[in-house]
């Protein structure tokens, strides 16, 4: 009776302390990270910025209805005026005025000008020296403006916005495959240090009852007090790794659980399992590299925007013109209802011209500066280009040969720690010194970790990998921003 109350004690003791744990894996972790984390949160404004710049450009060139309005402007003061006969005056100026238009505004991509239809209507009450009231009607206006004949920013802006649109798109994939993989470090720095400390504490379980049986030895003179000495060494070396890694553990469990934003530290992780098996080329890699990444775009936009530039300066340099057109009609009088009858046209052109005569380099100096840019620019997307290209094709190579290091880890492992348990066996038996022993504890140690160091790159190097490429080689298809967040 006495043992089957200890037994569900135990077993109730155990029920609280795993229901305390949080158990996640690799796969749920990154899940968790891409909804939750602050580094997600910030792209997601990140993209929203981007989505909104976006409308804003395709709104740009829709048709615009605008209602401009003065209600009222009153003014009371002296002011300066030019007579019939040329000579200046004061006169004071005691009215309230009035005034709405609405116009309907429209650019036009293909020449750069924008082109309006407004209506428009005035009013103005005079107080001093008679009171009197005047309206002026411009029923019908279509006006047309253009700041520059000789360049056309509308036609850049067609070409430009949708690369940064579409970038901004292949950035948010990048930025998410960037998650996975800081997500994957957090996750295997709480694995090392957890299983370190399940290590530590083994072996200085291990450890104490060594040196218990040593003692005895020691008492009946089977070993030297040199031995006895070194083997409490090793206890007392063994408790300062369990808090060692105590404190490993607390830091890695508060770094992963903020990251993901949970609502506790007290994290148990499992050991990841390897992918399956599958075939990355460095020919494939490029390939999709080349059609996925961002960066393809950001090079195309770039050359986009250094051509912009010196068109903008050409076509401003040296010779400026800009076009103003006006036709419509009007009419004013004293009484509002008379305002629509036998409209007088109003219309005009203004053609600017600018030509600089005399500037001393100016103009040349401006045209330069903004080819030697371009020249620049192009540079620089080429050794970038090169870089982008050895980037992909060196971590191919790397990723080829990581999955037989972390088979020959994991080999190394199992053989360290199957040496150990004969070492330790046959100290027990007095076959071997605590030196060797010791020996066979170092070299077990340093397996378990040389294979989770292993593990840890073979799963970053494979997030990494589909960051390189935004291509996923298991499933064999492009990453898309719904694979990620709904996978």
């Amino acid at each position: 009776m006495k043992k089957t109350f200890i037994y569900c004690l135990f077993l109730f003791t155990s029920l609280i302390y795993s229901q305390q744990k949080r158990f996640i894996t690799l796969d749920e972790a990154i899940k968790i990270a891409q909804v939750a984390s602050p580094e997600y949160k910030a792209l997601v404004n990140q993209n929203q910025a981007s989505y909104w710049r976006y409308r804003n450009y395709k709104a740009r060139f829709l048709p615009q209805l605008r209602l401009d309005a003065t209600l009222p402007q009153f003014r009371n003061s002296i002011n300066r005026i030019l007579l019939d006969d040329g000579s200046d005056d004061f006169r004071r100026s005691n009215q309230v005025s009035f005034d709405g238009s609405l116009s309907l505004n429209q650019n036009i991509a293909l020449t750069g000008g924008t082109i309006s239809v407004s209506s428009r209507l005035e009013r103005i009450d005079r107080f001093e020296p008679n009171e009197s009231i005047g309206f002026a009607v411009i029923p019908f206006s279509l006006n047309y403006n253009q700041n520059s004949l000789l360049y056309n920013p509308f036609k850049w802006e067609k070409q430009i916005e949708p690369l940064i649109y579409e970038e901004a798109k292949r950035e948010f994939i990048e930025r998410m495959e960037r998650i996975s993989f800081n997500t994957s470090r957090r996750y295997f720095a709480l694995l090392k240090a957890q299983i370190q400390e399940k290590i530590a504490k083994s072996n200085l379980s291990n450890q104490d009852t060594l040196f218990q049986i040593s003692k005895g030895r020691f008492k009946m003179g089977k070993i030297a007090e040199n031995d006895l000495l070194q083997i409490e060494l090793s206890v007392l070396n063994s408790e300062n790794e369990v808090i060692t890694n105590e404190i490993n553990v607390k830091q890695a469990s508060q770094n992963l659980s903020r990251y993901l934003v949970l609502d506790t530290e007290n994290i148990l992780l499992a050991t990841p399992k390897e992918l399956t098996t599958f075939t990355a080329t460095v020919e494939k890699a490029l390939e999709e590299a080349k059609s996925n990444r961002k960066a393809v775009i950001e090079f195309r936009r770039r050359r986009l925007q250094a051509e912009q530039n010196v068109a903008e300066v050409k076509g401003n340099n040296r010779l400026q013109m800009s076009l103003r057109a006006n036709f419509g009609i009007a009419q004013q009088g004293n009484q509002f209802d008379n305002l629509f009858n036998d409209f007088n046209q109003q219309q005009s052109v203004v053609l600017s011209l600018g030509i600089p005569i005399l500037d001393w380099g100016v103009s040349k100096s401006r045209r330069k500066i903004v080819e030697a840019n371009k020249d620049l620019v192009e540079t620089n997307i080429k050794i970038e280009q090169q870089e982008f290209e050895q980037e992909i094709y060196l971590h191919v190579l790397n990723w080829q040969n990581q999955r037989n290091f972390l088979k020959t880890a994991k080999k190394a492992q199992e053989i360290a720690l199957k040496r150990y348990e004969i070492a330790k066996k046959r100290f027990i038996l007095g076959k071997i010194t605590i030196t060797d022993l010791n020996i066979a504890l170092q070299e077990q140690d340093r397996s378990v970790l040389t294979y989770l160091n292993a593990l840890e790159k073979f799963w970053t190097d494979y997030y990494t990998l589909r960051r390189l490429t935004l291509y996923d080689f298991v499933k064999n298809k492009k990453i898309e921003v719904n694979d990620i967040l709904y996978d």
